[in-house]
C-alpha cells in the first residue's frame, strides 16, 4: 500500500484525471505518489503541480537548484517527512556531484547543525528555513534582517520562503495521508 487513502491507478484514469496525470509526469515518464494522492480530487493536483514547478523548476530562479533542494530536504527533515526527503535529497546529491560533500550535508541537516557545512548566506537561509518550518508564529523582522546582513537579496529570500512554504504544504499532504515512495522513481536528475 502506497497511501492510506485510495489512489486511482494510471491505468484506470479517465477524463480530467488522465489529463492531470499526463501533466504531472516526471522526466522518467511516471506519476509520483505525491500527485496520485490527489486522484480523488484532480483539481487539487493542478494547483500542486503549478506551485511545485514555480518554486523549483522555473527559469527565473536565481539560487542554485542544488541549494534549493537542500532547503527542501531540511524542511522535510524538520517535518519528519521521509517521502520528500528521499526524493529531494537524492536530487540535491545528484546536483552536488560530490558524494562526500553530499554525505556531510545530509549528516549535518539530520543533526540540525547546518553550520557544520554551511556558512554565510547559505547558513542564514537554512536557519531561516528551519525557523519558518518549526516556529512560523514567532517570525519577526530580525529574521529578515539577519538574512540581509548576510547579503541575501529580497528575491533570494522569497525563493527560499516559497520552497519552505511549498514543502510545508507537501509534507503535510504526504504525512497526513501516509503516502510512501513505493512504486516511485526516486530522484529526477540524471
Amino acid at each position: 500500500m502506497s497511501a492510506w487513502i485510495e489512489m486511482i491507478p494510471e491505468s484506470e484514469a479517465t477524463g480530467i484525471l488522465r489529463e492531470m496525470y499526463d501533466d504531472a509526469r516526471t522526466p522518467h515518464g511516471t506519476v509520483d505518489n505525491v500527485m496520485k494522492a490527489h486522484s480523488l480530487r484532480p483539481h487539487t493536483m493542478a494547483g500542486h503541480v503549478a506551485l511545485y514547478r514555480s518554486v523549483l523548476h522555473h527559469p527565473d530562479i536565481t539560487l542554485p537548484l542544488w541549494f534549493l533542494e537542500v532547503v527542501a530536504s531540511y524542511t522535510s527533515i524538520k517535518n519528519n517527512c521521509e517521502y520528500s526527503l528521499t526524493h529531494h535529497f537524492m536530487n540535491a546529491r545528484r546536483l552536488m556531484k560530490d558524494e562526500k560533500r553530499a554525505d556531510d550535508v545530509y549528516s549535518a541537516l539530520q543533526d540540525g547543525e547546518p553550520e557544520r557545512v554551511f556558512s554565510g548566506k547559505e547558513l542564514a537561509l537554512l536557519r531561516y528555513a528551519g525557523k519558518l518550518t518549526e516556529s512560523v508564529g514567532s517570525m519577526e523582522k530580525s529574521d529578515y534582517d539577519a538574512l540581509r546582513s548576510e547579503s541575501c537579496n529580497d528575491g533570494e529570500i522569497l525563493e527560499v520562503n516559497q520552497v519552505v512554504a511549498y514543502f510545508n504544504y507537501s509534507n503535510r499532504l504526504l504525512n497526513g495521508l501516509g503516502v510512501t515512495t513505493e512504486g516511485d522513481a526516486v530522484g529526477y536528475y540524471k
